[in-house]
């Protein structure tokens, strides 16, 4: 199986409890750092190895302050700092935050199957920047829903998410433009929460603008026999 550290290394879910209230989201960790978040917010964190032991420091920030994505410690900006050990295929994790001294913190992170990323795309001056994003998705043609999550761009290879989906894919971008493909996949049951892309593996095409700050795009995504058209926004939270 290998080493602790061998192991936790590469994309995940996350579902974390503070006392009795119940949160997801996805992760990307890499190289001592990391990225990821859910349609509320976006998580930067840190980690480092004591023999089988991780120790994870992460802030959670807000990114979408609509109504219904309230923080489950209180505040738009929390930090939390846990330790945890690998269990079966899984990593189970405790701690706490000062915004809520009180509470006790616990998540337990999957790994997610990366088998299906694409080749990366090609980059070039003027491109889209690496970092982690948040995705502010809309359907059109009048119908309602939409995604909001994040999403990590790293020299051309794209994965993020949220509470119930998890993205795939890659990009090529240069001179102010950028365009790719990814996969939108359940890693929870998502039917009860969203009647569009719940219980269907999504395939996405898109293409749009960019700058330093962030992107535009428009594309299509097929939902089992739908054919649903959308535009997104995207906002750089922190470079990588």
């Amino acid at each position: 199986m290998g080493t602790t550290s061998h192991r936790f290394d590469g994309f995940f879910k996350s579902e974390f409890r503070v006392n009795e209230a119940v949160g997801r989201s996805v992760s990307y960790v890499r190289d001592g750092k990391l990225l990821g978040g859910n349609s509320g917010f976006a998580h930067i964190g840190t980690y480092r190895f004591d023999g089988e032991e991780i120790a994870v420091e992460v802030t959670s920030r807000r990114h979408n302050f609509g109504a219904a994505h309230q923080s489950l410690l209180g505040s738009d900006v929390s930090t939390i700092a846990v330790t945890g050990r690998a269990v079966g295929n899984a990593f189970c994790f405790e701690g706490g935050s000062p915004q809520m001294p009180n509470a006790t913190f616990r998540s337990v992170m999957t790994p997610l199957d990366e088998s299906e990323l694409a080749a990366p795309g090609t980059i070039g001056e003027g491109g889209i920047s690496n970092g982690l994003y948040s995705i502010h998705l809309k359907i059109l043609d009048g119908m309602p829903g939409g995604l909001t999550g994040v999403m990590l761009l790293n020299d051309g290879r794209i994965v993020g998410g949220d509470a119930f989906f998890y993205y795939l894919g890659s990009y090529s971008s240069a001179g102010g433009r950028w365009k790719g493909q990814m996969v939108n996949q359940e890693h929870t049951p998502a039917r009860g929460e969203d009647p569009v892309f719940g219980g269907h593996e999504i395939g996405i095409g898109f293409s749009g603008t960019c700058d330093a700050e962030g992107g535009t795009l428009e594309g299509t995504a097929l939902a089992g026999k739908r054919s649903i058209r959308f535009e997104a926004e995207l906002k750089l939270i922190c470079a990588a």
